[in-house]
């Protein structure tokens, strides 16, 4: 018989208040019931002192790229140039070293609060292009890596067919490719849900996938009813290439083969017309914002409050890792939008956090997880409230103090899938998650 655990939460974020006393009971990896106005902990329960909010969904990751942080910093540069720098490290991966770093970047997600991640896998093959003996050896590295770690993955298993309109792979991008969106599918459709691990579908971009086959990704993930993620107009250079090669935006192009649609997230979305906006909006499309990587890339603002007043839903990704830290990048979505308006409050704390955990699970193909209730996967994380940062912050304002005022760093306990997994600051698996992240990069370097 499996056993209940559980926990009173001193103060709990309960969609949309704050609510003191309350008593989270855990069955296997579901909340079973939820009591408010517990003005004590009950005789055994699990104290977690400060503010409890859901698990954080990080819906977008390329995990390889936190290898690239600070030693991408040096001089300048654009998009383009950081990509080569990305290149080489990708060539160095294998999928025992592609384990390693991934399960100690995903150990540092879980020490920020970040109970599932989508990981836009596109890392499929040998150097070369060869097929590993395993041809989803890569892919399954990434799902061990995430069991490691403790928390759910959705795999974005990620065509990526060209280099640009008409263009075959370079020699980086051979490790990328299968050839066709056809010979993707059949690998893809290899690879096995497991309990904490969902499969879905990514266009790596529609340079990267010609148009004639983007609808071959787009039936894979409709007949699975699986997520489907794409990088959209990130930068404004595939934008023209895609109006010369096909005299349309990418985001009309993907509208012409059938991509958008609800279980779809266009990635980054900043580059867009009003048209764009409409189909996107219209369809009802997601827009994963990841403002901290957008920023560092010099990519620039996507128009995220145009896209949710059209009917796009906003979830958020730390993407090339440059930090990981789902408060922040809540917190710099309002901020981005500040300094381009120069108007404040364009979406309340509330809001932003929902972006951050139910919305962000959601896009991931996870739609029972994000909230603290019953019936809900059993996700809880907890902020102290004692830090440097959100001392003195009064508790009935919880979403204003995790988005506004918190970091991942003030995150003491992680509970994910029913499983303790941060305890008092600590990783409960992976006792040194810096060493680990230390050890996996310097092996690539």
């Amino acid at each position: 018989m499996t056993q209940t655990t559980r926990y009173w939460l001193e103060h709990a974020w309960l969609d949309p208040t704050v609510e003191p006393g309350v008593v989270v009971e855990v069955t296997g990896d579901r909340i079973t019931a939820v009591r408010k106005g517990v003005e004590t902990p009950p005789p055994g329960a699990t104290v977690l002192r400060g503010l409890t909010v859901p698990g954080l969904a990080n819906a977008h990751s390329h995990a390889f790229h936190r290898a690239l942080r600070s030693t991408v910093q040096v001089g300048s540069g654009t998009f383009w140039t950081w990509r080569e720098v990305m290149y080489g490290v990708a060539d160095r991966l294998t999928p025992d070293s592609y384990h390693a770093l991934a399960r100690a970047v995903y150990a540092e997600m879980a020490l920020a609060g970040i109970t599932a991640v989508g990981e836009f896998h596109y890392l499929h093959h040998a150097p070369g292009g060869t097929p590993y003996t395993d041809p989803n050896a890569m892919g399954e590295a990434l799902i061990e890596a995430a069991s490691d770690a403790g928390i759910r993955i959705t795999l974005l298993d990620t065509a990526y067919v060209s280099s640009g309109f008409g263009k075959a792979p370079d020699r980086h991008q051979q490790r990328f490719s299968d050839g066709t969106a056809d010979a993707w599918a059949e690998r893809a459709s290899l690879l096995k849900e497991r309990p904490h691990a969902r499969i879905g579908a990514a266009i790596h971009s529609v340079r990267a996938v010609p148009a004639a086959q983007l609808s071959t990704v787009a039936d894979w993930a409709s007949q699975r009813r699986a997520p489907l993620h794409v990088h959209l107009s990130e930068q404004t250079a595939e934008n023209d290439a895609c109006q010369a090669a096909h005299g349309c935006t990418p985001t009309q192009l993907l509208a012409d083969n059938g991509v958008l649609s609800a279980r779809t997230t266009g990635v980054h979305n900043t580059h867009l017309t009003d048209t764009d906006i409409a189909l996107i909006g219209g369809s009802g499309t997601g827009t994963c914002m990841c403002p901290t990587t957008e920023r560092d890339l010099a990519d620039g603002i996507g128009p995220a409050v145009q896209l949710q007043q059209a009917g796009s839903p906003l979830s958020l990704g730390s993407d090339s890792h440059a930090v990981i830290d789902l408060f922040e990048e809540a917190r710099a979505m309002e901020l981005n939008e500040r300094l381009r308006s120069r108007t404040r409050g364009h979406w309340t704390a509330a809001a932003l956090l929902r972006a951050a955990s139910v919305d962000g699970h959601a896009a991931l193909g996870w739609s029972d997880a994000g909230t603290i209730e019953q019936g809900a996967v059993a996700d809880l994380v907890t902020i102290t409230l004692n830090s440097p940062r959100t001392a003195g912050a009064a508790p009935r304002l919880g979403a204003e103090t995790a988005v506004f005022a918190a970091s991942g760093a003030d995150v003491t306990d992680v509970i994910a899938s029913g499983r303790v997994v941060v305890r008092d600051g600590e990783h409960a698996q992976i006792g040194d998650v810096a060493g680990a992240l230390s050890q996996a990069i310097a092996a690539l370097h």
